[in-house]
């Protein structure tokens, strides 16, 4: 068996940790025993609270972000004056949980997604009123809906609010009543924690009528350059159709991506399966959070209300990590909201703040509530690995040895119910094209703000662990549910497995690690694809 690289397989990084983790992981026989990667530091102990709790908190919480997607935003005004439809929702991606519906819509909309789907036939499904229904009953995943007036009943004609949840990216349903074609959305019973690849999250930003209000998460041009896929960056002046028409372009924000970070940098990373999550640290497609209640109060307190960056504690953190464009990202994002109408911000509710803004644990200086917090950890840390897909167990065989030979372990594990490898993968290991071009100077422990051509750093160009002194790097992943994806790499860009390992996409591109013979490569695909646990059979495997 043959596998191919740009660089020698035993990474001289990698290798490194290898030695340093002491020679057990190797034994008398050589590289092809080891099982599991090296270890790279000491792993933070896990918080866990109640996991009953922390599934309602997983699926409905919004910690007060109803205020920024219903006033700033605008996304349900959005959905109501675009008619979206229930049909119109799966084409974003959605899913619809089936057991959160009342018994005679429910009954409808079973039997009508069982004929051709036509108007004549399926009229519910073309019914924005039956959108809000569903929206107002929380049967959207990840749409929050909030009864703002307390009069004990929900209705976002009439005052009350739809705020976003952490399901909404991690979060399918088993599509028993209807799947709808082309990786879109599902309609049937929940299945939390897998990645939600199917969701358009910029379509769904763009629906709303103040897109623009979205502005730290954009592509954006900021002194005078840009970073991202698109060819050029929203600037403070683009209109509502520009940034829209930016979010909806596929080519820019693909589809089952979200840009998580507040950094002007268009890049959007792929949803994220939450399982078994006291496993799975570092937590954050940089490796940028070392406890999994830090990301998870970091993504409300500022991805899903980013109008926190306008804050004194805001704007500091903003100018830690990327300097004067970092001070015009806030001035301009402050200009947009006074322009469309923004008050009463930040919206999400903390119970913790003042706290020193620039470190993970309180990027800008708040925090939501801890129990809540811990809460949620506990239900996605016991949240099972999905199995694996249902293969031939022959090739599977043969594709493991292919896997332990080729030294997958240094950065993988062979069993994917053990802890994920506390370490980081450099750049430059992992991506022999990486050329970074130094832009500025940041205050140490900060590694210095850089970008290289192409698409694959720019989730770490501003946004790093360095601030913990850990180098630019990439944290390993589950490799399971692998049969379902629709695409690969932290960026979204590589459309299959076979393409991965196949030695013609490239000596010079990421993760460049293939496999030359199409039988083994062939069975090692197979084999990825049928590693799995103990949890649910994802839908389609």
């Amino acid at each position: 068996m043959t596998m191919r690289t740009s660089m020698t397989i035993r990474m001289t990084g990698i290798a490194a940790l290898s030695v340093a983790a002491g020679a057990w992981l190797w034994g008398n026989d050589g590289p092809e025993k080891q099982t599991r990667p090296a270890i790279e530091g000491l792993r933070r102990p896990f918080t866990r609270g109640d996991a009953t709790a922390g599934r309602e908190v997983f699926r409905f919480e919004t910690f007060g972000n109803e205020g920024f997607w219903t006033d700033a935003l605008r996304l349900p005004q959005g959905i109501m004056a675009e008619q979206i439809t229930p049909l119109g929702l799966l084409e974003l991606g959605m899913h619809i949980d089936i057991e959160r519906v009342d018994n005679k819509l429910r009954e409808g909309l079973e039997g009508q997604f069982g004929t051709d789907l036509s108007k004549e036939l399926a009229p519910l499904l073309h019914d924005p009123d039956v959108t809000i229904a569903l929206i107002e009953a929380n049967a959207v995943v990840g749409f929050a809906a909030k009864d703002v007036d307390g009069d004990g009943r929900v209705d976002l004609q009439k005052g009350d609010k739809m705020g976003i949840s952490c399901a909404i990216c991690h979060t399918v349903v088993d599509g028993s009543v209807y799947q709808m074609p082309g990786n879109r959305g599902a309609v049937g019973k929940r299945l939390d924690g897998l990645g939600t690849w199917s969701l358009d999250v910029g379509g769904i930003i763009a629906t709303g009528l103040n897109s623009r209000v979205f502005y730290p998460n954009l592509q954006l041009e900021l002194g005078g350059m840009t970073i991202g896929r698109a060819p050029k960056g929203i600037r403070r002046d683009s209109s509502e159709a520009e940034v829209d028409a930016y979010l909806r372009n596929k080519d820019y924000y693909p589809r089952g991506t979200f840009d998580e970070t507040n950094d002007g940098v268009g890049n959007s990373v792929q949803n994220t399966p939450l399982f078994r999550q006291d496993l799975a640290d570092p937590y954050g497609s940089a490796g940028e959070f070392e406890r999994l209640e830090d990301v998870s109060s970091a993504s409300f307190s500022q991805n899903l209300d980013p109008t926190s960056l306008v804050t004194p504690p805001g704007r500091k953190f903003l100018t830690l990590r990327a300097g004067p464009h970092g001070e015009e990202l806030a001035d301009n994002y402050e200009a947009i909201l006074k322009e469309t109408a923004v008050t009463g911000y930040p919206f999400v509710q903390v119970t913790e703040h003042g706290l020193p803004p620039g470190h993970a644990t309180s990027p800008t200086g708040r925090r939501v509530d801890a129990k809540k917090l811990a809460d949620m950890n506990a239900y996605l840390a016991d949240l099972p690995i999905p199995a694996g897909a249902k293969v031939d167990p022959a090739e599977a065989a043969r594709g493991k040895q292919v896997f332990l030979a080729e030294n997958c372990t240094d950065c993988h594990n062979l069993d994917p119910q053990e802890p994920l490898p506390y370490l980081l993968v450099e750049l430059h290991a992992l991506w022999p094209g990486y050329q970074p071009k130094e832009l500025i100077v940041r205050k140490p422990p900060l590694v210095p703000l850089a970008n290289s051509p192409g698409i694959y750093d720019d989730k770490l160009v501003v946004v790093d662990a360095s601030d913990r002194s850990a180098f630019r790097g990439i944290p390993p992943v589950f490799l399971v549910d692998l049969a379902r994806k629709p695409f690969f790499l932290h960026d979204a860009s590589v459309p299959t497995l076979e393409v991965l390992f196949d030695p013609e996409r490239g000596a010079e591109e990421p993760h460049p690690f293939y496999v030359e013979d199409a039988e083994e490569r062939a069975d090692l695909i197979t084999f990825l694809k049928s590693l799995g646990g103990p949890g649910v059979q994802p839908p389609g495997t």
